[in-house]
């Protein structure tokens, strides 16, 4: 065998989890790749520099019915991840060209470009490569659809969001702000709080930390919420849930993004469902990639919103590929300071 060849180190899993997830569930794996003149026709050979870690790889850990396949045992685990051409035998892609797909946890990724969809080019000119993974990519689709499409707030109106430092919520509070409405958001620690308030520019945020019953927690919403909830936007569920539900207005709607609260299997039940009737409240779940006609529209604003500094995001960056099963683990426990990445470069 030739020494040109480059080796690819790839993020197996290796067994299912049961509860808890540990780095255990995973497996390093060395796999030589093809040299330029090896590719197929069609093929195009990307150097992964980002990886994106999402809490919903979580779900897909596991073997049990979902939206979604599982992940097959003994294969690369699923992610999306932005990159640079390094070698094709497609047309539409040259060496350079800067690219986001579902690349999975290794360093480089082999794909018949032919297939629709699979690879998208980017723009950097304006935009950080790292950025379509986070806020002008899944994450900020997200925020979006459920803000805009479910939540739909008017201005005056009072949107809460949990995780509000995340990914996901630190987009959708500052959507409903440029929507005129007021944004309150739910993150665990004072220093995630702060962030939250004096840079993003929410109008409140509530450590869930210093609430650990329902009682407080309510009474917590009820001071940054004077006027009661009229969207809320759930990535946590459990008691965060059942504390919005006290504060609801009627006809408030709530989009439902995550339940991370019950990802190990733990009991979720809401405490007073009746509130949905009473209030006659719109609770919509939705997974982002069932919508993809709205995928241009939302990225178009997105775009722009951070090419022109209107948008702020913060990125929790962890070091090559092996580092990704304990940031994986650390997001599932808000370890992380806003979008989760490994930087595989």
């Amino acid at each position: 065998m030739s020494q040109d060849k480059t080796l690819n180190r790839q993020i197996l899993l290796a067994s299912r989890p049961q509860g808890e997830p540990s780095s255990q569930n995973f497996i390093l794996r060395e796999q030589q790749l093809p040299t330029a003149a090896e590719l197929a026709e069609g093929q195009v050979l990307i150097r992964n520099h980002f990886l994106s870690l999402d809490p919903y790889m979580r779900g897909r850990m596991n073997d049990g019915k979902s939206y979604a396949a599982p992940q097959p045992l003994g294969e690369v685990m699923l992610g999306g991840t932005a990159g640079e051409v390094v070698a094709s035998r497609n047309a539409n892609f040259t060496v350079g060209d800067k690219v986001v797909g579902m690349g999975g946890w290794q360093e480089y990724f082999l794909v018949d470009a032919t297939q629709r969809g699979v690879l998208q080019k980017v723009d950097t000119t304006h935009i950080p490569l790292s950025a379509y993974l986070g806020a002008v990519g899944m994450p900020g689709v997200t925020a979006w659809y459920g803000l805009v499409k479910i939540i739909n707030p008017k201005a005056g109106e009072t949107v809460v969001v949990s995780a509000a430092s995340g990914a996901v919520g630190s987009v959708v509070g500052q959507l409903a702000k440029a929507r005129g409405a007021r944004a309150v958001g739910l993150a665990g620690g004072a220093d995630k709080c702060r962030y939250v308030v004096e840079e993003l520019g929410f109008d409140a945020c509530i450590d869930y930390k210093q609430h650990p019953d329902l009682r407080s927690l309510s009474a917590a919403l009820k001071a940054a919420c004077p006027d009661g909830i009229d969207g809320h936007f759930e990535n946590v569920g459990g008691m965060i849930l059942d504390a919005v539900m006290l504060r609801a207005n009627a006809f408030s709607r709530v989009a439902m993004c995550g339940m991370i609260s019950g990802y190990n299997g733990e009991p979720i039940p809401l405490a007073a469902p009746q509130l949905i009737l009473s209030n006659r409240m719109k609770v919509e779940g939705f997974i982002v990639s069932e919508h993809m006609d709205v995928w241009p529209e939302a990225l178009k604003e997105l775009g722009g919103l951070v090419a022109s500094g209107k948008l702020k995001f913060r990125e929790s960056v962890a070091q090559g590929i092996a580092a990704a099963p304990e940031a994986f683990l650390g997001l599932l426990k808000g370890r992380n300071f806003g979008k989760q990445l490994v930087k595989l470069v």
